[in-house]
Formats: C-alpha cells, sequence, structure tokens
C-alpha cells in the first residue's frame, strides 16, 4: 500500500469532518441570529407600546395638575361628591 495516499486520504476525511462541523456551526449562528432579531423586534415594539402609555399617562397628568374642571369632575364621578347647594337624586335600578 502506498503510504502517501493513506495520508491524502486520512486529511481528505479531517477535511470532510471540519468542513461538515464549520457548515453545522454557521446554520445554528444562523439560526441563533433570526431568533434574536425576531427577539430585537418584539422588544422594539413593546418598547413603543410602553412610550405610548408613557406619554398618554404624562399628558393625563399634566391635565390633573392644571385642569380645576376635570379635577372637579373626576371628584364628583368616583367620589360621589356633590356641593352644598346641590340635590342628589337617586334611583334604584329595575331588578329582573
Amino acid at each position: 500500500m502506498n503510504f502517501s495516499k493513506v495520508i491524502l486520504g486520512i486529511f481528505g476525511v479531517a477535511f470532510v469532518a471540519v468542513t461538515l462541523f464549520a457548515v453545522s456551526f454557521f446554520v445554528q449562528m444562523h439560526r441563533d441570529i433570526t431568533a434574536l432579531r425576531a427577539q430585537e423586534a418584539a422588544s422594539r415594539r413593546r418598547l413603543a407600546e410602553a412610550e405610548a402609555k408613557l406619554a398618554t399617562q404624562t399628558k393625563y397628568l399634566d391635565q390633573l395638575r392644571h385642569d380645576p374642571v376635570l379635577v372637579e369632575r373626576l371628584i364628583r364621578q368616583k367620589l360621589g361628591y356633590v356641593k352644598g347647594e346641590e340635590f342628589v337624586f337617586r334611583f334604584e335600578e329595575e331588578r329582573k
């Protein structure tokens, strides 16, 4: 048997093994990057939603600080307060 053919065969098998390992490694890396990009997109979407909610809440808080009519209306609705000269009529709901 020729010694150089055996060495070339061993190197050929080693080259194929390294190539298969590299291909499987890069395929896995591509899957990971795709998953991370999807996660990033979802995170950016949640961040945009949270920023929009914060802007709405900040605007509402500013209204509460500077609009006494709004504050009075909310106190009347939520706490049931009335002024001294007002009459309140309460009706029972009809039960079926």
